[in-house]
């Protein structure tokens, strides 16, 4: 019984708080349903899918998959600034497809904002998207300085 009491004590000393910021920002569309267009805990920022939407209207810049992934990004680009980060700071991307076909033109445009070091990324093809969306893109950013380190395995 008295390990159990220790055990519990030390549990309560050694656990750490951090600090969960919503991340918002109105040159990024409102998010259409129960989640936050971006969340901060610690150093970390998770991005919200984004559909390629105009801020403005809400409605897609197009039906085109070029350009819904353009606007997708730019939707990323300003949430990443409104959280003090950018592009350079993304260490993961899932994209998500309404037709994996569309995946070289997709990627053809994602390349024009990410830079090496890549970014982690997944890709899939999906039954449906929100709104009919033809792509989706979520991000996980690092907010700070990162400092790269070259593999010496390759």
């Amino acid at each position: 019984m008295m390990w159990l009491k220790r055990l519990t004590l030390d549990r309560k000393t050694s656990t750490s708080s951090v600090t969960r910021e919503i991340i918002a920002t109105k040159n990024a569309p409102s998010a259409v349903g129960a989640y936050s267009q971006g969340v901060k805990i610690g150093d970390t920022l998770y991005i919200s899918g984004s559909l390629g939407l105009d801020p403005a209207t809400g409605n897609f810049v197009s039906q085109d998959v070029g350009e819904q992934t353009h606007q997708s990004l730019k939707n990323i680009g300003e949430i990443l600034k409104a959280a003090g980060t950018t592009f350079s700071n993304v260490v993961k991307t899932t994209i998500l497809l309404a037709d994996i076909n569309d995946f070289a033109t997709v990627n053809g445009i994602y390349s024009s904002y990410f830079k090496e070091p890549f970014p982690a990324r997944a890709a899939y093809q999906v039954a449906a998207l929100p709104k009919a969306a033809r792509v989706e893109i979520e991000a996980i950013a690092h907010v700070g300085e990162i400092t790269e380190k070259k593999s010496s395995s390759l």
